[in-house]
């Protein structure tokens, strides 16, 4: 029979028995079940968190095997959602889990953020329209949103807490075209761009397309980043590194960049930085 208490014991030393509980409590969500969004769930599941919103409208298949954690021969044609919901029910039967199989959009958004203590983006890199309405709701409904991308073999981390300067804000998306926007996302996730002196195929990087290159490391990364932060800022304990400030961090190069960017992509660097992957992008 199911126990949490002993199910999630060994967190114990690193938190409180009383910040267990408080974990117990919280509600996060999670759009996206994908690349980084199974080992998001996972992890904080692990990490003995009481509930979940998750949302995500796509089936396994065999390219997803490299990094995403539910795939596999027996999942494929299955639902993400479906999959992971029942991996993470596996590990904590008592979990509270709302489902949205139709993705989030303008009409669900503010359903999927109901209850929520955290936000963990966890969308396509190329979902931008479904991530600026989800950060700019978090916004409105003060919760707290953190993104931690899978760049390279390394992971990128940026955090919008309420009252601090927002997403949108630091992107600085409006009135720029699809594909501007896409540059923009980049450049702003990794102002450091660590990984690009070991990406052997530029080619594979293609916004045309929409498809780019991704590791399995890069993934495990970033569900351990973002679950340490998620503990910090659901038991208010510990420095939260907030936007316009983010780390990068690359095991491949053995390098950790602390980055602050004061105007997110206004800021002259990430002008010159943006302007230089515009005409790179151009020539390939």
């Amino acid at each position: 029979m199911f126990n949490y208490n002993e199910a999630f014991s060994r967190n114990l030393g690193w938190i409180t028995k009383e910040e267990q509980q408080q974990l117990r409590g919280k509600r996060v969500a999670i759009a996206g079940m994908g690349g980084v969004g199974g080992s998001h769930l996972l992890t904080l599941t692990r990490l003995g968190i009481g509930g979940f919103a998750l949302s995500d409208f796509d089936t396994f298949e065999q390219g997803n095997f490299n990094r995403q954690a539910g795939s596999s021969m027996s999942t494929v044609g299955k639902a993400k959602l479906d999959t992971m919901a029942k991996m993470a029910l596996d590990i904590n039967p008592e979990l509270e889990i709302r489902s949205f199989d139709q993705g989030i959009n303008q009409e669900n958004v503010e359903d999927f953020l109901q209850g929520i203590d955290l936000y963990v983006d966890s969308l396509d890199f190329f979902a931008l329209d479904a991530r600026r309405s989800v950060f700019e709701t978090c916004a409105k409904l003060g919760i707290p949103a953190v993104t931690a991308a899978p760049i390279g073999m390394g992971a990128a981390f940026l955090c919008f807490m309420p009252g601090s300067m927002s997403f949108e804000n630091y992107f600085r998306f409006e009135g720029h075209s699809r594909r501007q926007q896409l540059i923009r996302f980049i450049v702003g996730l990794t102002p450091s761009m660590l990984q690009i002196k070991y990406l052997l195929d530029q080619s594979s990087a293609n916004f045309d397309t929409e498809k780019g290159p991704s590791t399995p490391m890069g993934c495990t990364l970033c569900a351990g980043v973002a679950a340490s932060n998620a503990l910090k800022v659901l038991l208010n304990r510990g420095e939260v590194v907030k936007a316009p400030h983010g780390l990068h961090f690359d095991a491949y190069r053995n390098r950790l960049k602390k980055t602050w960017r004061p105007g997110g992509n206004s800021n002259p660097l990430q002008r010159i930085a943006i302007a230089v992957a515009t005409r790179i992008l151009a020539q390939g």
